[in-house]
């Protein structure tokens, strides 16, 4: 568990599923990031989330609002494969293979307050500081404004365009360490 100044950045459980399937379902939220999701596919995506984290022990985390409790949205680590741009793979699964993309998504309500900002960099900082991770990379479709600005903020660099195999194109930005 993280916290932030307005955020707790936790493990997703089975009381989050309404609000999990909400912002999952959200064609909007889900737009550059898979397309949404029937709601009974929400417990299965949650369960597969805190299992790769069980295996790597890192991964995804819901984002709560510390005002009111509620989860707004998803930040954290999700593995590929950077042989064939698959995704949905542990580290220890993949070893050398691997790639970790720092990701996130915020119910709509939740966007323009700076949320996935204070969350994503929260996450950045845990990845390098605490899990000593080495290298962190983002995976952005050419055509989210939101999301590339965001790449932008943390002080993300762009160092290639890819094509995933699920997904299609993206431009893959490398986030810098932070200096300590």
């Amino acid at each position: 568990m993280l916290r932030t100044p307005r955020l707790v950045l936790r493990r997703l459980t089975g009381d989050d599923l309404p609000a999990y399937a909400a912002l999952v379902s959200d064609p909007e939220v889900m737009r550059f990031i898979g397309g949404s999701r029937a709601v009974r596919e929400a417990a299965r995506s949650i369960a597969a989330i805190n299992a790769r984290y069980e295996e790597d022990g890192f991964g995804v985390l819901g984002i709560e609002r510390r005002a009111d409790a509620r989860l707004i949205g998803r930040v954290g680590f999700w593995v590929w494969d950077r042989t064939d741009w698959t995704s949905g793979h542990t580290r220890h699964g993949l070893g050398e293979r691997a790639e970790v993309e720092l990701g996130w998504a915020l119910m709509r309500s939740a966007w323009g307050y700076g949320f996935a900002t204070e969350a994503a960099a929260a996450m950045r900082d845990h990845a390098f500081r605490q899990l000593r991770l080495t290298r962190l990379i983002s995976l952005i479709h050419p055509e989210n404004d939101r999301s590339l600005r965001l790449a932008h903020r943390l002080g993300a660099i762009h160092e290639q365009d890819i094509d995933t195999a699920r997904w299609g194109p993206a431009h893959l930005f490398v986030h810098a360490a932070p200096i300590v």
